[in-house]
């Protein structure tokens, strides 16, 4: 086994959080060292958990709609890696899924991203993938997804895909009319190089 592989086996073996897991842990990741495009997700949901398969909700259906990609090449490790800033899911709160449990990312996220060394887009989903991935703290998700060009091309500043969020959609209608199309064109590139 290769360094990366071996590293994917001790990572989805981790029970560093599992005390504070209601569904116990169960880390869903999704990496090879060829993928070129990686997806920063936040934690994955309660559907996600009982699959093992990252994004395999309505959330993944619209991101995959939004990236113009169908679910085998989503799927398909060697294009793009899949790695939420919490690698398992940290339960349900008022208004939703809990944030990622913050003993997870400084435990993993940087030794996984040592293991893309082809990566030349990250979609950064949401605000905890957002705040790890641009460093600009004082900004709130609108502001960032507003000032996308500014990250661009490495980085891409997401709202969640999630239904939750259809909602905030409506009332910047901008996104889906100025980005997708971008997003769209600049994952196609990089898939067919």
């Amino acid at each position: 086994m290769s360094s990366w592989q071996n590293l994917l086996t001790e990572v989805r073996q981790c029970t560093l959080c599992e005390p504070e897991l209601p569904m116990g842990a169960r880390p869903v990741v999704q990496l090879h060292p060829n993928a070129k495009i990686l997806v920063a997700g936040q934690a994955p949901g309660r559907r996600v958990h009982a699959s093992g398969k990252p994004f395999d909700d309505p959330s993944g259906d619209r991101l995959r709609q939004w990236m113009g990609i169908d679910k085998a090449t989503f799927y398909d490790a060697e294009k793009l890696a899949i790695i939420p800033m919490g690698l398992c899911y940290p339960g349900t709160g008022k208004s939703g899924d809990l944030p990622p449990r913050p003993e997870c990312a400084p435990a993993w996220r940087q030794k996984l991203l040592e293991q893309l060394p082809n990566l030349e887009l990250t979609l950064a989903i949401g605000q905890y993938a957002q705040s790890w991935h641009i460093d600009e703290p004082k900004q709130t998700l609108t502001e960032r997804v507003k000032n996308w060009e500014s990250y661009w091309p490495e980085v891409l500043p997401l709202p969640h895909p999630s239904p939750r969020n259809n909602l905030w959609l409506k009332r910047n209608p901008w996104f889906e009319d100025s980005i997708i199309p971008m997003l769209q064109e600049r994952v196609a590139r990089l898939l067919n190089a």
